[in-house]
């Protein structure tokens, strides 16, 4: 167990940080849900959140060599947890993604993400050489592509998508040679195309075709976009206040508490709300960025700049895709969209960056 010298040794800031995301979020969540039969969304939320903060200082507590050491143990245990949701996961709107348990359900591919950022830490940490030779580019993308096909399985292409900014910034932190990145480019050249004709449902193609141009489907698979873009840019500089966003509020907006909080906070809160939230969600990823710089070992660097990379991929695709430059793949803001699995899956990561800084005070 890391022993760290005094409650001040924690990282604070990162810590408040994400507490004042978080609140933003659920009170996003409230305006979005209220009179609606989410209503009582935002005082869950605010429990998840109380919880995820639990679990964060549990895990800061312990040595993260000691999760790494078990990182195989837990990998396997995932892909158990992974082929149970398909086995015995109820089926809602056609995808099998959550385990149900008394009072809520559990999203399991939420956490594989801590999971895939252990295997990958230890792994490339262990390597004896100092780049990433072709076998191991092999055996670490064969262990990560296989709970990616589990979770595609269900289908969940966002969370799918969240699996690879981790492999890929470990392996890009550890040194990989040019041949390997370009003989990579030209397999995903290849595999794109067979993806796209054998794996992608057609729910799935049409939202990646249509938004490109919303316009040609714009009651149908367009419609979330089109709204998502009125409702952005309805905000305006200050915003339409807490509650009064007509979008969100007249329920033309879809989902407003999850996907698209986003939308729904920028027409609320304008220009400068969205433009606050960005400030606090890019000081949030220097602090883990400068954890990172003063990890004791590589293996504490590569978690937190695998935390780091998967902050970056969801902030980027939810927000690029609720203003039109993405895809909707139904990945959620990080500690703002509304999700018990998600809340909790990221206030581990948090509680791992955490694990990274006490145990430079560990003599």
């Amino acid at each position: 167990m890391a022993q760290y010298r005094s409650v001040r040794d924690l990282d604070w800031s990162l810590v408040i940080i994400a507490l004042v995301i978080c609140s933003l979020g659920v009170l996003q969540i409230y305006s979005a849900a209220h009179e609606t039969v989410w209503s009582d969304a935002w005082w869950k939320q605010a429990l998840w959140v109380l919880l995820g903060l639990g679990a964060m200082l549990v895990v800061s507590r312990i040595d993260y060599h000691t999760l790494l050491s078990r990182a195989f143990v837990l990998y396997g245990l995932s892909l158990v947890g992974l082929v149970a949701v398909l086995l015995v996961g109820p089926q809602v709107f056609g995808s099998r993604r959550w385990i149900p348990l008394p009072g809520f359900h559990l999203q399991i591919s939420e956490f594989v993400k801590t999971v895939i950022i252990l295997l990958v830490a230890r792994y490339l940490a262990e390597l004896k050489t100092d780049r990433v030779e072709g076998r191991d580019l092999l055996k670490l993308g064969g262990m990560v592509a296989v709970p990616m096909l589990l979770v595609l399985k269900q289908p969940d292409l966002g969370t799918t998508l969240c699996y690879l900014p981790i492999l890929a910034i470990g392996i890009l932190l550890a040194g990989l040679r040019w041949q390997y990145l370009a003989t990579t480019a030209v397999i995903l050249t290849l595999v794109l195309p067979l993806s796209w004709r054998f794996v992608l449902k057609d729910y799935q193609k049409t939202r990646l075709v249509t938004f490109l141009d919303p316009s040609q489907d714009p009651r149908g698979s367009g419609y979330q976009v089109i709204q998502s873009k009125i409702a952005v840019g309805a905000g305006g500089m200050w915003g339409k206040g807490v509650t009064r966003g007509s979008q969100t509020q007249l329920r033309f907006l879809p989902v407003p508490h999850t996907d698209f909080i986003f939308s729904a906070f920028a027409e609320e809160h304008g220009f400068v709300g969205v433009v606050v939230v960005l400030v606090l969600y890019f000081v949030l990823l220097m602090q883990i960025v400068q954890n990172a710089q003063m990890a004791p070992d590589r293996a504490g660097m590569y978690i937190c700049m695998g935390v780091c990379a998967l902050l970056v991929f969801h902030i980027v695709v939810n927000i690029g895709m609720v203003v039109g430059r993405m895809p909707v793949t139904g990945i959620p803001l990080p500690l703002m969209s509304y999700g018990g699995s998600s809340i909790l899956s990221f206030f581990l990561m948090l509680g791992l960056v955490n694990s990274v800084r006490l145990w430079r005070f560990v003599s």
